[in-house]
């Protein structure tokens, strides 16, 4: 690890300097059980605030909350053929309990599609109890055998939603609707842009009859797939006769929607936004947007610029100008025997959006002075009127982080014109998102990646799409059926 004061570089490791950066603020560390981890305070702060945003707008769209048991009968898994060959492998199976072999092994669940859907199907008698709505916050297990903290780890916390549906056509609009609720969330409150867009057959979830995905991409170029929507069709109604009663009589299979994103989510802040200093936080997802440091030499100096200190932290959090809901977050760090270099170093390393410093002339002058951790800029702010001074700041600032995120993904982004042999010295170097056409050929697909271990990572929604659409496939040659986004991958 770098020494106490500096990360190794990204230009120097991309996969160290994460790995330093999630252990030095205090995100996350390792636990005794390899390949899982303890989620600090820190990083459990910003998953709280995601899971707060995504909840209120799963809310708002008609899905409740409701909760489903961790162990899954095995058998359960078997009754989908190809979910189970999609999931066995990962799955941590309890064989006995109570000092006894079980009569049937459990799963521990590495996700809930089999278990919600047996009982739906006792829920469920006729089209007037359809739409069910449900969403669950939730950890699951997958038996990994390459882990990273956050990113890809045995056990990790996720919502997971599941509806079903009278028609294909209500799941469809469903899955697409959740779709567009996870592109606004990463956009708006990880100001982290978003590819939407449809995945290839060996790329969708196992037992989908379609998967929709949310693609990021990192500052090493890298793709991180940053949740997904999917259309399970009538699959899983049928293999749990989850059946209702239709307006003419008729007995019909319901259309099955799930959907999810986890605490990889904080590892994609950490990819997207982080520098050689430490974390930075977009303000939406800040446990604390302020922090103020006031600067003393003798005892004296101490009490009155803490004093004051305090009451600007008063002031700025009494202020409901966001509403009374959506108060400032603010903290003052007066902690004695520390000096305030370090703790600056501290806080940046942490992300905390504004730092105000608060020594003996900046309280003559009735100001602090700010500085911001996205850019470093700074200057001298007013105490008059400056709850809402901090928080036009903070809305910049989100914004700012937002489109310097999106400039630097399209300058690193290829359309057009690009050989394979190019692609393959591309995806060997620096990396990028490749927009190329595809035959639709899985053997193209399949050798792409046995070569170069780029994927497809999406079949981009025509909002993403080039202008000219590419007329031949990136691997074969032949005529192209689609426009698709290969990169490397998390």
């Amino acid at each position: 690890m770098a020494d106490d004061k500096k990360l190794t570089t990204r230009a120097e490791d991309f996969s160290a300097w994460y790995n330093e950066l999630v252990l030095r603020a205090e995100l996350a560390d390792y636990s005794p059980v390899k390949g899982s981890m303890v989620i600090r305070p820190n990083g459990y702060g910003i998953w709280e605030r995601m899971q707060r945003a995504l909840d209120d707008m799963f809310k708002a769209t008609g899905h409740q909350n409701a909760y489903f048991p961790l162990f899954i009968p095995e058998s359960f898994l078997h009754k989908e053929a190809e979910h189970v060959e999609g999931f066995a492998p990962e799955c941590a199976v309890v064989t006995h309990g109570g000092g006894k072999k079980l009569e049937e092994p459990l799963v521990v669940r590495p996700t809930s599609e089999t278990i919600i859907y047996y009982m739906f199907a006792k829920w469920t008698q006729s089209y007037r109890d359809l739409p069910i709505l449900i969403n669950q916050w939730a950890n699951v297990v997958r038996w990994e055998m390459r882990t990273r903290l956050f990113l890809r780890t045995l056990e990790f916390l996720w919502q997971e939603g599941h509806t079903a549906h009278v028609t294909h056509d209500e799941a469809e609009v469903e899955t697409r609707k959740i779709l567009a609720i996870y592109r606004r969330f990463a956009e708006e409150w990880m100001a982290m842009p978003v590819l939407t867009g449809l995945k290839t057959h060996s790329e969708k979830f196992a037992g989908a009859l379609r998967t929709y995905s949310i693609e990021a991409m990192m500052q090493d170029n890298k793709a991180l797939q940053a949740g997904t929507s999917h259309n399970l069709g009538q699959n899983f109604a049928k293999a749990f006769e989850l059946q209702f009663q239709d307006e003419s009589g008729q007995m019909a299979h319901a259309w099955n929607t799930s959907w999810g994103v986890s605490t990889r989510l904080v590892g994609g802040l950490v990819m997207t936004h982080g520098d050689d200093n430490g974390l930075r936080v977009p303000p939406r997802l800040a446990p604390i947007e302020i922090v103020i440091v006031p600067i003393w030499k003798n005892e004296e100096e101490k009490a009155r610029l803490t004093a004051a200190a305090l009451k600007v932290q008063d002031d700025l959090t009494a202020w409901t100008g966001r509403g009374a809901t959506d108060r400032l977050r603010v903290h003052v760090d007066a902690r004695d025997g520390m000096r305030s270099g370090a703790k600056y170093y501290e806080w940046e390393l942490r992300g905390v959006p504004l730092r105000f410093e608060l020594g003996p002339k900046d309280l003559e002058k009735q100001a602090v002075f700010a500085a911001r951790r996205d850019t470093r800029e700074k200057q001298s702010l007013a105490f008059d009127g400056l709850p809402a001074t901090a928080a036009a700041l903070l809305d910049r600032i989100q914004n700012d982080m937002f489109q310097a995120a999106l400039a630097r993904r399209e300058a690193n982004s290829v359309r057009g014109g690009i050989s394979y042999a190019q692609f393959k010295e591309l995806m060997e170097g620096a990396g990028a998102f490749v927009y190329a056409g595809w035959c639709g050929e899985a053997s193209c697909e399949a050798k792409v990646k046995e070569e170069t271990k780029a994927t497809i990572r999406c079949l981009p929604d025509a909002e993403f799409c080039s202008s000219e659409a590419p007329t031949t496939c990136l691997c074969c040659g032949k005529p192209s059926q689609v426009e698709a986004v290969w990169a490397r991958a998390y």
